[in-house]
């Protein structure tokens, strides 16, 4: 299989690292461009990967292609990758959505469009996708080889990706500023920055992979470790008297409305 990356940034940068590192394609049969020849250069160098000259000749050179621009300049990238057809191409750009990205290359390609987020740079992603109008069970399958190769993916219909946009595409960010809020309140308490925000992070992912191990859900884990009357069940009554779940869901609620309105302009 050849491969090809139209964008590389830091997503399109993570996705062909980890993609390489599975031994799913070789550096040689990867084939990648970006406007920003600064940025092919060092991912070119790096990787070992080949350079294009064009978004067309990374089209013509490639079976499958990552589409890793940002949605602003999506639509004027499509007008320009050539008349070739039958390739698959991968989608990463928010908010554009398939009947866009058909409809712009006339439909001589098949199309998935995937969610994915950036714990990817750490192979830790959590990766939402749904087929296009032509693409079948094939293209499904090597969607989730690629983008597994980063981390988690699942398949989803398309009008499900505003809420998995809402949750792990946008999700990061709220665990970044739970952690900045934790670090915060530890060094109000009298720890050390650099000790209150190790054990913040620490603490955030181990309860992360407690859960992925465990057969137990998250309502249960947090049972196991709330005595009555105890720091946790403290801390936990402060929480619901802020109504810290309706804030979630809101801030969730949030999201998934604005990715459905970039969707529809």
């Amino acid at each position: 299989m050849k491969l090809g990356v139209i964008g590389c940034g830091k997503m399109g940068r993570a996705l062909v690292g980890g993609i390489l590192r599975a031994g799913i394609v070789s550096p040689e049969h990867t084939l990648i461009f970006d406007t920003y020849s600064p940025a092919a250069d060092d991912m070119a160098r790096d990787l070992s990967v080949k350079q294009a000259r064009s978004n067309e000749e990374v089209i013509s050179g490639s079976d499958v292609v990552l589409l890793c621009v940002k949605p602003q300049g999506f639509i004027e990238m499509l007008g320009e990758i050539g008349d070739s057809e039958g390739k698959l191409l991968i989608s990463i750009a928010a908010g554009v959505q398939i009947a866009s990205i058909e409809a712009a290359i006339g439909n001589r390609h098949r199309v998935v469009r995937v969610m994915p987020n950036t714990p990817a740079l750490v192979g830790k992603a959590a990766s939402g996708y749904a087929l296009g109008t032509h693409a079948g069970a094939e293209d499904s399958d090597l969607t989730e080889s690629l983008l597994g190769a980063v981390g988690y993916v699942c398949a989803v219909t398309e009008s499900d990706l505003d809420a998995v946009t809402a949750i792990s595409g946008s999700g990061p960010a709220y665990i970044f500023m739970m952690i900045e809020a934790l670090v915060a309140g530890g060094i109000e308490q009298g720890l050390e920055p650099e000790i209150s925000g190790a054990l913040a992070a620490h603490t955030v992912a181990g309860a992360a992979e407690l859960l992925l191990q465990s057969n137990e859900s998250p309502t249960q884990l947090r049972e196991n470790v709330t005595s009555p009357n105890g720091t946790t069940f403290a801390a936990l009554e402060s929480f619901r008297s802020d109504n810290f779940e309706d804030i979630v869901k809101r801030a969730v609620a949030a999201a998934a409305a604005r990715s459905k309105e970039l969707g529809e302009a």
